[in-house]
C-alpha cells in the first residue's frame, strides 16, 4: 500500500481543478471532506466524489458533517434537513435510541448514495449549562450514561450502513465555554470530575474506528492545546484507551496559533495520525504537505484497520425507514 500522505482535504468547490487533481495524486492524502461549497445538486456530488477518488487512485473516504441543525452541509434537495441532535433527543424522550437509530441510518443511505463514506459524528462531549451555544445543542445529552448510550446507537447505525463514524471532539469539549473557531477555549476542571464525565464517555466507545481531537486546554494537565499535547494524545491513547485513527479538530481553526503548516507538525508530532484541513485553500494545503509528508507507519497501521470498518452496508429501504421515524414523531409531537 502506498503511503498516506498525513491529512484529510477539502477542495474549494464544485469540481476539481486540473491544479487540485494535480496535487492529490502526488499527496495521496488519508481522505477528503466536503462543505456546502462544494454541494450544488445530487448530480454534481456524485460526480466530485468520484473525482475525488480517481485523483488518488483508490477508494479514499470521503467525509463530511451531518450531524443535523447547523451543522449539516447537505441540504433539501439534496438530502433531508433535521433537528440539531440534542433537539431530537428531548423531543423523543424514552423513544430516544430508537428514534437516533432511525435518523442516522436514513442519513447514512442519504451519504452512500452521493458517494460520502464517512461522517463525522457523533459528538460525545456531554453537555452542561455553560456549554458554548456553538456546540451545545449539537450534543446527545447531559450525562454520561444518556451520551455513552446514544453514541453507541449512532456510532452503529453508520457502521451498519457503510458509513465510518468519527468520534469528537475527544477527550472532550462539554466544559468549553467559547467558540474554538475563534478562540482558545481552557477548561479548569481537575482530573476527577473529568475521568468521571467528560473522558468516561470517550472511554466507553473507545473501540469505534476514528476519533478526533478538540482544540481545547486543560489547565489541570497540561498548558497546550489538546490537538498539539503530546500529554493529552497520550491520555486519549493509554487512559481512555482509543487505538483508533486519531485527526485533528480543522486545523485552520483560530483556537490554534501559528501558520496551518506549524499547526499542522505540531498535533502529527503530538501524537495525532492525520491533521484535518478543511476549507480548500490551495496554498495552505500545499505548505501543509510539504511539512507533513506521509503517515508513519503505526498511523498507516490504525488507518488500514479504520478503512477495515467500512463495511458493505446491508440493504434498506429508506421509505419503511422514514415512516417508521414519522410514526415515532407524530407520537411525540
Amino acid at each position: 500500500m502506498k503511503p498516506f500522505g498525513a491529512a484529510i482535504f477539502g477542495c474549494a468547490g464544485e469540481r476539481l481543478t486540473t491544479e487540485e487533481k494535480r496535487f492529490f495524486a502526488e499527496a495521496n492524502p488519508f481522505g477528503f471532506i466536503l462543505f456546502a461549497r462544494n454541494v450544488a445538486t445530487a448530480e454534481q456530488l456524485r460526480a466530485l466524489t468520484s473525482e475525488l477518488r480517481e485523483s488518488v487512485g483508490w477508494k479514499a473516504p470521503v467525509f463530511i458533517d451531518q450531524e443535523g441543525g447547523r451543522v449539516q452541509r447537505l441540504r433539501s434537495p439534496v438530502a433531508r434537513d433535521w433537528l440539531p441532535p440534542l433537539d431530537d433527543v428531548r423531543r423523543f424522550g424514552t423513544d430516544a435510541a430508537a428514534a437516533m437509530a432511525l435518523r442516522y441510518r436514513i442519513i447514512c443511505a442519504e451519504l452512500l448514495a452521493l458517494g460520502i463514506d464517512g461522517n463525522c459524528s457523533p459528538a460525545l462531549d456531554v453537555a452542561r449549562p455553560e456549554t458554548h451555544a456553538v456546540l451545545r445543542n449539537r450534543l446527545l445529552g447531559d450525562t454520561v450514561e444518556q451520551v455513552t448510550e446514544l453514541g453507541r446507537v449512532i456510532a452503529q447505525a453508520h457502521l451498519d450502513s457503510g458509513v465510518l463514524p468519527v468520534i469528537k471532539h475527544m477527550p472532550g469539549h462539554g466544559l468549553g465555554t467559547l467558540d474554538s473557531h475563534l478562540e482558545l477555549p481552557r477548561v479548569g476542571a481537575g482530573r476527577d470530575e473529568l475521568d468521571r464525565v467528560d473522558f468516561a464517555a470517550f472511554k466507553a466507545l473507545n473501540d469505534l474506528p476514528l476519533g478526533m481531537t478538540c482544540h481545547l486546554v486543560f489547565e489541570q494537565i497540561d498548558p497546550r492545546p489538546s490537538t498539539i499535547s503530546p500529554v493529552m494524545i497520550e491520555l486519549i491513547r493509554s487512559d481512555i484507551g482509543f487505538e483508533g485513527f486519531l485527526m485533528t479538530d480543522d486545523i485552520s481553526m483560530e483556537a490554534l496559533d501559528g501558520t496551518v503548516a506549524e499547526r499542522g507538525a505540531a498535533a502529527l508530532a503530538a501524537g495525532c495520525d492525520a491533521v484535518l484541513h478543511c476549507n480548500g485553500d490551495f496554498s495552505e494545503m500545499t505548505a501543509l504537505m510539504d511539512r507533513i509528508g506521509t503517515m508513519p507507519q503505526g498511523a498507516m497501521d490504525r488507518a488500514a484497520r479504520a478503512l477495515d470498518a467500512r463495511k458493505a452496508p446491508a440493504p434498506v429501504d429508506i421509505d419503511t425507514l422514514v415512516a417508521e421515524f414519522e410514526a415515532l414523531s407524530q407520537k411525540h409531537a
